[in-house]
């Protein structure tokens, strides 16, 4: 049996304690951050005995690589990839083409998953956590090129988990080292944060915002609320995928990470996220979570159903030429 969470582990190679674990846990997937890269052929190393310690070659493996600030892959092994924003001169059909290029070098490690694209749109006077994340600073650029970006990544193999449902954008905090309270109107809400979410609510997976939305839950971030998501999430936005929350370990969340994590999947989630990979905390969600089954279960097939057999036939050596065209030698390989 499955369990409904995703995890990470402490370093570049997998621990005999953390490959016991995670046998017994057997979690759905799994993610990388900066701590777990080093080579090509390391991750690749990784990747392969992360998913042989659950026995599934098919185990999804996250990453986020979303360029710009947020990319866990890196130079001198991995090119630089431009932020959200960077593409709202170029175009959907580059921001397509930049995507592609990345789950080509995604595929290519055994990662399957990218935490990408952010569909938040930011409010002046937000917090700069979403920032040059975002593809623009109307939900219509954000919708026009965090489609082309989800679309680039299925066709290259890897599937998109769109970011952070139903929007992060206007929050004036962190959610990594505070809650979040968003005062603004279901209508100005409805109209700005979770457009982009409802256009594209055909996606296969979507992240949850830990950010309280005072006028639908004043008391608990969309992570943990059933009204968030029975009449937003999955309401108003339509969205029937596979909802992952956001790392449980972030400040914005309160109680023990049992209690996050049956509060998490009770309000709705399909599966839980712990990223920070440590051991203590791992067994404290894995306990207060549960197995994946039912509509989850459902769920968490369709998403990877979604991924073509075969990557779309691609050069990447004309699109990377083609790409640096139009970015320059500051993103060029």
């Amino acid at each position: 049996m499955t369990q409904a969470t995703i995890f990470g582990c402490a370093g570049p190679a997998l621990a005999a304690e953390e490959r016991a674990f995670f046998a017994d846990a057997r979690p759905w997937g799994f993610i990388l951050f900066g701590r777990n890269i080093v080579s090509p052929d390391q991750v690749r190393s990784l990747v392969t005995a992360l998913r042989a310690s659950v026995d599934r070659p098919d185990a999804p493996v996250l990453i986020d690589q979303e360029g710009g600030r947020v990319a866990r892959l890196k130079p001198p092994h991995w090119r630089l990839y431009p932020p959200g924003r960077a593409y709202g001169e170029a175009g959907a059909d580059i921001a397509r083409l930049g995507a592609r290029l990345m789950a080509h070098d995604l595929l290519g490690l055994g990662i399957n998953c990218d935490c990408a694209p952010v569909l938040d749109v930011p409010e002046p006077g937000a917090h700069d956590v979403i920032g040059d994340r975002a593809y623009g600073e109307t939900p219509a650029s954000v919708i026009a090129l965090g489609r082309a970006v989800a679309e680039g990544l299925i066709a290259g193999g890897v599937l998109p988990i769109i970011k952070h449902i139903p929007g992060h954008g206007r929050a004036r905090s962190d959610s990594h080292l505070e809650l979040p309270v968003v005062e603004a109107s279901l209508a100005e809400l409805e109209a700005r944060d979770f457009a982009p979410f409802k256009a594209l609510a055909d996606m296969p997976a979507a992240m949850t915002a830990h950010v309280v939305y005072s006028a639908i839950d004043p008391d608990l971030p969309a992570t943990t609320s059933p009204a968030v998501i029975e009449r937003v999430i999955r309401g108003s936005i339509g969205f029937d995928g596979l909802l992952i929350s956001d790392d449980l370990s972030m400040k914005a969340l309160s109680g023990a990470l049992p209690s996050r994590a049956t509060q998490s999947l009770d309000a709705g989630c399909d599966i839980v996220l712990h990223c920070n990979g440590d051991p203590a905390e791992m067994a404290a969600v894995a306990q207060g979570a549960r197995t994946l089954a039912g509509r989850a279960l459902a769920r968490a097939q369709a998403a990877l159903a979604r991924l073509p057999a075969v990557p779309e036939p691609f050069d990447a050596v004309a699109g990377r030429s083609r790409f640096d065209a139009v970015f320059g030698e500051r993103f060029a390989a």
